[in-house]
């Protein structure tokens, strides 16, 4: 089933949302939606679509392959698996990550059905990683900065819109290194980061950046958070979590014994070539 044809509808529902910025002449321009269009991108929402009505899902996890490899079913991560299963079972949580969207495919991927008739409880954000790229200066940066907080203005009204009665946990960017272990980003990441906050109100939508327990004052992260510079290892994953629980907590109660999350998915391709 190809759920394309809503794309069209959802770019014009995301318009109107985000059409109130241009009244603010203080706020980042609008951001449009955007479909990935490689045929294993289509299937995975197709399987996200699914999910979504396949369980029950009191809390919400979105963003990109930071998010995604923790709780997928993909072999290949099973030992990030066990730990989503070790800190969030009995909490019926979904992971509805894609590896690579930007905040535009993010924001396209909940405007076409993947939030709909869930209604969380919580819903955790991480995404804009993707939409930086070293090597920007001057105004080239301030674009790419003004793109990661319009677009989460943007996913934060589709939450308001699609699923009214969630909190909200709005994940800083995350820092990372770039090939040789180079800290150019982290100014970047910082200063999205301070705008992000902006957007939080400490009741509804509470901001949370961990990236003081990941890096050190330099931007440099900690031996043994990340297995590449940007994806976290077990021990990144659980730095995530240790910060996370205290909040669910209060929003969710301790943990039963009983989960009744829908399965989790995976990478498609990799399902599909038997990969191991």
């Amino acid at each position: 089933m190809n759920s394309y044809p809503r794309y069209l509808a959802g770019v014009l529902w995301v318009a109107a949302v985000v059409a109130s910025f241009g009244a603010d002449q203080s706020s980042p321009a609008p951001i449009q939606p955007v479909p990935r269009a490689d045929a294993n991108s289509r299937l995975a929402h197709e399987q996200l679509l699914a999910k979504a009505k396949a369980g029950r899902i009191d809390l919400y996890f979105v963003g990109d392959s930071i998010t995604r490899r923790w709780g997928t079913s993909d072999t290949a991560y099973r030992e990030f698996y066990a730990n989503w299963k070790t800190n969030f079972h009995g909490w019926n949580a979904g992971n509805f990550g894609w590896g690579a969207d930007s905040i535009q495919n993010i924001l396209w991927r909940l405007t076409n059905g993947e939030l709909d008739g869930v209604n969380p409880k919580v819903i955790v954000l991480l995404a804009g990683t993707n939409n930086l790229r070293p090597g920007r200066t001057g105004a080239e940066d301030d674009k790419q900065i003004d793109e990661v907080v319009a677009g989460t203005r943007a996913i934060l009204d589709v939450f308001k819109a699609k699923a009214p009665g969630a909190s909200v946990i709005l994940m800083g960017v995350l820092p990372r290194n770039e090939r040789g272990g180079s800290t150019a980003l982290i100014p970047t990441i910082r200063r999205i980061n301070t705008r992000l906050a902006g957007l939080a109100d400490g009741e509804k939508i509470r901001f949370l950046d961990i990236g003081d327990r990941m890096a050190d004052a330099s931007g440099k992260l900690v031996e043994g958070v990340a297995v590449d510079g940007l994806h976290l290892s077990v021990k990144g994953y659980q730095v995530w979590a240790d910060t996370l629980k205290p909040l669910l907590e209060k929003r969710l109660g301790q943990r039963a014994k009983v989960d009744l999350a829908p399965p989790a998915t995976g990478d498609p391709s990799a399902t599909k070539l038997g990969a191991k």
